[in-house]
């Protein structure tokens, strides 16, 4: 294994959406077209939902459309939450992935998607025949795929037959979400070693949220597990709507490209374009 192939997945999309405050279109094009110079796998920028429930991706097409791929190459990631929503995301020449919330807590799922887990896993096959029809992938995240906080059952066996299920509709990507940063080390080390091992042949990601003082344990359990593909947002911001302590979010993207690039596993990054992000992300994030 190349110490050179771990892919960095930077979702802007998360640090955004929970915003208190509505971010001008034009300065999500300008953060957006900076991210994408920085040399990140994919980039998280944008969903396809409700926008009385998400109001501040309601421009997402808006800012699609003014994004400069020309010099790019990052691929682009949307969410979206039901057929409708990616049936509208198909059509952008731009967007490479569908990123779809499948939880594994019924709970999770009805006050995310209004949905169960049975009628999300039908959801997932119709957005597939869709990414299917228009060369698009789709990337799964298994949300509360590291334990709940509402009581709903859960251990490795309960994962796995969601798993198998949807991988019955041909999915090549799935990426395990700490929803709201419960997770252990020791957790995260169990169950990301169990996918790797058990599914050779999909790419196993991760999706964590941490505090200040558990990132590095969360991902070296990750990194020891074989994991190769990291979901972060610059300054850690968001990702996680459901947490009570606010200390909790999303693993801070700069902390994680120190840390892997002592480690020497990242190719190399243009350090301008991420020193530009962060001003950007300060100045958006205050």
């Amino acid at each position: 294994m190349s110490d050179k192939n771990i892919k960095l997945i930077e979702c802007p999309r998360d640090a955004m959406q929970g915003w208190k405050t509505f971010i001008p279109t034009t300065q999500k094009v300008e953060y957006l077209n900076t991210l994408l110079q920085v040399g990140f796998d994919t980039l998280d920028c944008g969903s396809f939902v409700s926008p009385k429930a998400i109001p501040q991706m309601a421009d997402t097409a808006a800012v699609l459309d003014q994004l400069d791929m020309d010099a790019t190459g990052t691929k682009l990631l949307v969410i979206v939450a039901n057929e409708r929503g990616a049936a509208e995301a198909v059509q952008y020449d731009q967007v490479s992935y569908l990123g779809f919330p499948f939880s594994v807590s019924p709970t999770f799922q009805q006050r995310n998607t209004n949905s169960t887990p049975e009628e999300s896993l039908a959801r997932v096959e119709a957005i597939q025949h869709l990414c299917i029809r228009h060369n698009k992938q789709l990337v799964v995240y298994l949300s509360m795929g590291f334990g709940n906080p509402y009581g709903d059952p859960y251990n490795e066996e309960i994962v796995s037959e969601w798993v198998e299920a949807l991988l019955k509709n041909d999915i090549r990507i799935l990426s395990l979400a700490d929803t709201v940063g419960l997770a252990t080390a020791d957790q995260v080390y169990t169950m990301t070693r169990h996918l790797i091992t058990s599914l050779p042949h999909i790419e196993i990601g991760v999706h964590l949220h941490s505090t200040p003082d558990n990132w590095r344990s969360k991902m070296e359990a990750a990194l020891q597990a074989g994991c190769m593909r990291f979901d972060g947002a610059l300054k850690g911001v968001g990702g996680c709507p459901m947490a009570n302590d606010e200390l909790v979010g999303n693993m801070d993207t700069e902390k994680m490209i120190g840390w892997l690039t002592q480690q020497n596993r990242l190719p190399a990054l243009n350090q301008a374009a991420l020193n530009e992000s962060l001003i950007l992300a300060n100045r958006i994030f205050n």
